[in-house]
């Protein structure tokens, strides 16, 4: 399991480990420019290879903090390999933290720092590498003009045509709030381009972060500014580690999980995914897998709750019922085979079905209607002993009041799927302080925004998108990506978010709990469409599982 960490996190848990004596910051950041350049040249092998007649050359941005100090070292180290180095400082370099300020007194020894001004690179031969070190997490905020120039890839290779030239950031690239994953931009920089469309983003190819990835890597603008994410191991590990943790996260203990998978045999992911619940007794009979309802619109309107129903029984679900109003009946016969069918007219009906107690679990909203019906059947299902998933129209029945709706799922085994429209009409709020700019302290993240929506409603949320985030109402949160090498363009498909309302309702009938349901559909949605790949309809989203299940050994 992959740890996020905020940036404060971070800076806890090195100060924690300096002051225990584990380790001294000059040698951390020793460790993390060393482990800088080693990720270059793993990334591209051909860099590491340099010669007195042919130099590969370097430009080193450094910042007025320790990202900056990591930025001399690295500096330092490429200049004794043979390289050419030009190294720029924004600020004071009497103004640098001590670690900072000593390795720029060693960089010193060997080479010139110039300041960094509006014309940082013109009199400069193109690169080989262009290090970003200029403020790493410690920015939450617009650009000053200067950094908005030195780090804006666009206008550099219209001007200059660097055609062979890498970017590298250090930890978090420039502009990119390592917090939340918005990209601060500057707008003047912008307009003096000869582009009226150009955007002065810093675009790495290559995010050299250490310890742990940080949250914003993989939110929002994060994973299109990062590249790709490089994770360097500086130490803060064993021992130390143990020992810095309980006083770092005593008062913060709110951690965020990236899901992935591990596949080793029989465990899908560490701490997240326990395959012997995706696993199938061979004693057990088929309700011994749970019994899923799903309940549909009326005619013409069937699809995408039959989307959901297939895809709760391809996931497991021992039965699935798809109960549809008697004007539905027929249209929805003539589709299903394996799923079976019950009329549902209204409330009433519901509550007479759910006297079987065997059905565990429901879901209510794809295609349901905005009426009365479904408000009613959404009241009859939350006072019911069975887990919900409620997704799209039963979302949307209630934007007028959202109070109503979280007053039945308070305290209940309930998930919410909402959209980002869908939560920010449910949550106005708290969506208008998520897309507010952050004036001061650590800004707001999809993150904090699921956690305090989970909290309000009472009950887990998965607030959809490539950066899906879900929270429950205690703060446990997890992130997953459908980014870097999992990204999963092809999602963007109608009724794929029917089919993962149907994937969570199949494990909420197998018995999983409502967070760690939606945490396993989610990562098994973003598998299925990998495997399936371009050309991808919703349709081909169930049928991928018995393949993703076989590589994950289930």
């Amino acid at each position: 399991m992959t740890e996020l960490l905020t940036a404060a996190q971070m800076s806890a848990i090195e100060f924690a480990a300096i002051d225990s004596g584990a380790v001294t910051g000059l040698e951390l950041m020793e460790r993390a420019g060393r482990g800088v350049v080693e990720a270059i040249f793993e990334e591209w092998p051909e860099l590491s290879k340099t010669s007195h007649h042919t130099p590969n050359r370097a430009v080193v941005l450094c910042g007025p903090g320790n990202n900056g100090g990591d930025g001399f070292v690295v500096a330092r180290l490429l200049q004794d390999l043979g390289w050419k180095v030009d190294v720029f400082l924004y600020g004071d370099a009497n103004k640098l933290p001590p670690d900072a300020r000593k390795n720029y007194e060693c960089w010193s020894k060997l080479g010139h720092t110039r300041k960094l001004d509006l014309d940082v690179y013109g009199d400069l031969v193109a690169p080989d590498l262009v290090l970003d070190a200029l403020f790493g997490t410690g920015l939450a905020r617009p650009l000053p003009e200067i950094v908005a120039r030195a780090i804006n890839v666009r206008m550099r290779f219209k001007w200059k045509n660097w055609s062979k030239t890498h970017f590298v950031a250090v930890d978090c690239p420039t502009s990119l709030d390592c917090d939340t994953g918005t990209a601060y931009q500057n707008m003047v920089a912008a307009k003096q381009s000869s582009d009226p469309d150009a955007e002065p983003m810093n675009m790495a190819e290559l995010t050299v972060t250490f310890h742990s990835p940080k949250i914003g890597h993989y939110l929002l603008d994060g994973p299109k500014i990062c590249g790709r994410v490089s994770v360097v191991d500086i130490g803060l590990s064993g021992d130390a580690l143990e020992r810095t943790i309980p006083c770092v996260m005593a008062a913060d203990f709110d951690r965020v999980r990236l899901l992935e998978p591990a596949f080793n045999g029989k465990q899908l992911s560490s701490g997240v995914f326990p395959s012997p619940m995706l696993e199938k007794s061979v004693w057990e009979h088929k309700f011994g897998n749970g019994h899923a309802l799903i309940l549909s619109g009326g005619p013409a309107q069937t699809g995408a709750a039959r989307l959901a129903a297939r895809g709760a029984l391809r996931i497991g679900a021992g039965v699935v019922t798809l109960g549809v109003p008697p004007a539905a009946q027929m249209e929805c016969a003539m589709h299903l085979t394996a799923i079976m069918l019950k009329r549902i007219p209204d409330a009433d009906a519901l509550a007479e079905a759910l006297k079987d107690q065997r059905i565990n679990a429901l879901c209510l909203g794809p295609a349901l209607g905005l009426n009365d019906r479904t408000r009613a059947l959404i009241e009859v299902a939350l006072k019911s002993d069975a887990a919900v998933v409620l997704d799209a129209d039963a979302l949307s029945l209630f934007v007028d009041a959202p109070e109503t709706l979280f007053s039945l799922t308070a305290d209940s085994r309930c998930v919410l799927t909402p959209h980002a429209g869908e939560f920010a009409r449910l949550f106005p709020d708290i969506a208008a302080k998520l897309n507010a700019p952050a004036t001061k302290g650590p800004a707001y993240s999809k993150v904090d925004a699921t956690r305090d929506a989970a909290k309000r409603a009472g009950c887990v949320v998965l607030f959809k998108g490539p950066d899906t985030v879900i929270a429950d109402p205690n703060g446990r949160c997890s992130i997953n990506s459908a980014q870097y090498d999992r990204a999963a363009p092809w999602l963007a498909t109608a009724g794929s978010g029917d089919v993962l309302a149907g994937f969570i309702t199949g494990l909420l009938a197998r018995g999983f709990d409502p967070m760690m349901a939606s945490e396993t559909a989610a990562w098994l949605h973003v598998e299925c469409a990998r495997v399936f790949g371009p050309a991808l309809i919703a349709e081909d989203l169930p049928e991928q599982l018995p393949k993703v299940f076989r590589e994950l050994g289930v």
